[in-house]
């Protein structure tokens, strides 16, 4: 087992039904108790409305002016820094579906009364093979839940298997995604929340977005648990 994996999966072990994820404390039916959800790190109120990023006054980063991405506009939930971090690898590793569930709440407290159509970011059918599950899948059918809202499972896909982004120097990122998606669905006028579970350069979202585009998609939102600020990054 992967490192990673299995101090994540010894962690959960010692964890009690209804103990706070965390710090082990009674959390009744919560995932986390009052204290440590107090402590998550949140992003600055001052971020770019596009990318999330942190900006001076709320402007538009230099980055998205210089080089529009495709989507139009990004909804997160927290600053992805310990301990988030810890959650959402308790998620991708310990296969803690409550965690998405969880996460799909807090996203569902972060939008609006528009009703977009839902489509979680896809994996490989390899790397969906090994892992078991999509965890962007799990926390966008929370969302859907919450909201009532559908989420559409099979029109966005993934055409190669693709090195993960976190092993890649940040400059490769983009090269790496180009040409890895596929839409089999036209999806004129329709606006589209796009579900990750963290976003760092945007590179993977953003080829995810230029392809809804070219299928009619009049506005792609991104919405993920947590964004990287590049000042902060964990990777």
């Amino acid at each position: 087992m992967h490192p990673l994996k299995q101090l994540t999966s010894n962690w959960l072990d010692g964890l009690l039904p209804g103990s706070c994820l965390l710090c082990g404390t009674d959390s009744k039916a919560s995932l986390l108790c009052p204290d440590c959800a107090a402590d998550l790190p949140v992003l600055p109120a001052a971020q770019c409305p596009q990318c999330a990023e942190q900006t001076t006054h709320g402007e538009r980063c230099g980055a998205c002016l210089k080089t529009p991405p495709h989507f139009d506009a990004t909804i997160a939930v927290f600053h992805y820094d310990f301990p988030v971090d810890r959650i959402i690898q308790a998620l991708k590793y310990g296969h803690q579906l409550a965690v998405a569930t969880w996460l799909g709440g807090r996203l569902a407290e972060r939008l609006t009364s528009a009703k977009p159509l839902i489509i979680p970011l896809p994996l490989h059918a390899e790397r969906l093979k090994e892992r078991g599950f999509n965890q962007s899948m799990e926390i966008a059918r929370a969302l859907g839940k919450c909201l009532n809202l559908a989420v559409d499972r099979s029109s966005l896909f993934r055409n190669r298997a693709t090195p993960p982004q976190a092993d890649l120097p940040l400059k490769e990122r983009h090269k790496n995604v180009r040409g890895a998606f596929e839409c089999t669905t036209d999806l004129s006028g329709k606006e589209i929340l796009l579900i990750d579970d963290v976003m760092t350069t945007g590179s993977t979202v953003n080829e995810a977005a230029r392809i809804l585009k070219l299928h009619g998609a009049s506005k792609v939102t991104v919405a993920v648990a947590a964004r990287a600020l590049k000042h902060h990054s964990v990777f």
